[in-house]
């Protein structure tokens, strides 16, 4: 089969670097690192993405995409939710009210955000019923004055369901905090998978929240739940500014930046440290190439007395680095995507192995490693890893183009 002269020799000396020791090992240790530094980025990136993922997800479970409120209610959050209802991409729209206020059982004390909601609608805007250990939304019915607690929020209260639990919320009159007081039954106990919502989230009727909270039946706003949470940026460009004075709209995207901004950050972070490992890599490529350079002097004299261009002499070496690199990031792509599409295999196996708990359950939530590979990560890691590889044979190649046949065949 017909190949280009430069390729030929760069293969034929790539293949006969097995014989050279040293030089082989280096070849061999730069191909192996940009291997593991591909693999490694995409399986971790991998990770972060399916960290970010479920996160974003338990998040929005018990907590809308976006709001819209006002401090003295919304009498007609029927309009409100009829017109929304309308906008693209929104699958539900149901109305709440939020009180911050304090919940007592015998001598425990615990702040709280208790969310009265409808439930007939609050099951459009939320999978709260989904996170139910035990009762139904069903149950909050108005003067029922019962209420569905996290699950942390109920261990450090020490309740469990049918106990009583006591409501009390401040109320600022005259200048002087009055406080309301509700007994309110325990009908269920939830677990969203976040510190925030399980150990400080309740929820209650709609009509016995507004009463508490002196809005006299109204609604203090309507919240919002986007078929796609990442639409979030065009619903508020599209809706904010066509709020009325008095409303106030708000999302999670706004709600929760410097979380997703830190996910972020982490990840460039983590792009620019392992990145490194295929630096490492792309300098043992420069040491290989340039022990080549001096053991094939002779040889490369011989080419260019027989009016081989110097040109083509430095291509012959960016083919033998190309090449390297080449097979480096095609085996790091391999090992990553198959690392992080079993990586619900892998971690228990190394578990089990090792005996040791990665994401033990008394701390952390998310108690197995969630993986998500995108396509973006595959393609861009390992072009980035063969430009690093392909720049690191450019100064062998300029070197073994500059060596001069007179000289190099001086003694021969």
């Amino acid at each position: 089969m017909f190949q280009p002269l430069e390729w030929f020799i760069g293969l034929r000396y790539l293949r006969s670097g097995r014989r050279r020791g040293i030089v082989s090992f280096m070849s061999v240790a730069s191909l192996l690192g940009i291997a593991l530094g591909v693999a490694a980025l995409i399986i971790i990136l991998s990770v972060m993405n399916g960290l970010e993922t479920e996160t974003r997800t338990r998040l929005l479970s018990v907590n809308a995409h976006a709001t819209i409120a006002s401090r003295d209610g919304i009498a007609d959050w029927r309009g409100w939710q009829s017109r929304l209802k309308d906008a693209p991409g929104v699958t539900g729209v149901a109305p709440y009210v939020a009180i911050e206020g304090m919940l007592a059982a015998g001598t425990n004390l615990r702040p709280a955000l208790v969310r009265g909601v409808a439930p007939d609608e609050e099951r459009a805007v939320s999978e709260i019923e989904r996170e139910l250990v035990t009762g139904s939304l069903a149950d909050l019915a108005p003067g029922a004055h019962r209420i569905l607690l996290g699950r942390s929020l109920a261990l450090r209260l020490g309740v469990s369901v049918d106990d009583a639990v006591t409501l009390l919320v401040p109320r600022v009159s005259k200048g002087s905090v009055q406080p309301r007081y509700a007994a309110f039954t325990v009908a269920g106990i939830f677990e969203a998978g976040i510190q925030d919502n399980d150990s400080g989230l309740a929820f209650i009727d709609l009509e016995d929240a507004s009463e508490l909270k002196g809005l006299r039946g109204a609604a203090e706003g309507v919240a919002v739940r986007l078929a796609n949470p990442l639409d979030i940026e065009a619903f508020r460009a599209r809706e904010q500014g066509a709020l009325p004075p008095g409303l106030k709209y708000s999302d999670w995207a706004e709600d929760h930046r410097n979380l997703f901004t830190a996910i972020h950050i982490e990840k460039v972070m983590m792009r620019i440290i392992l990145m490194f490992i295929v630096a490492v890599a792309a300098f043992n490529i420069v040491a290989s190439l340039m022990m080549v350079v001096i053991d094939k002097q002779k040889d490369i004299a011989i080419l260019r007395t027989c009016g081989l261009e110097a040109s083509r002499v430095a291509r012959i070496f960016l083919v033998q680095g190309a090449m390297i690199g080449l097979i480096g990031t095609l085996g790091g792509i391999a090992l990553g995507v198959v690392c992080a599409l079993n990586i619900d295999v892998i971690v228990p196996w190394l578990e089990d192995t090792f005996h040791f708990k990665i994401m033990p359950g008394d701390v952390y939530y998310v108690t197995q490693l969630p993986s998500e590979v995108h396509l973006f990560d595959v393609v861009t890691i390992p072009a980035a890893a063969f430009l690093v590889a392909l720049l690191a044979t450019l100064y062998p190649a300029r070197r073994a183009a500059a060596v001069a046949p007179a000289v190099a065949l001086r003694y021969d």
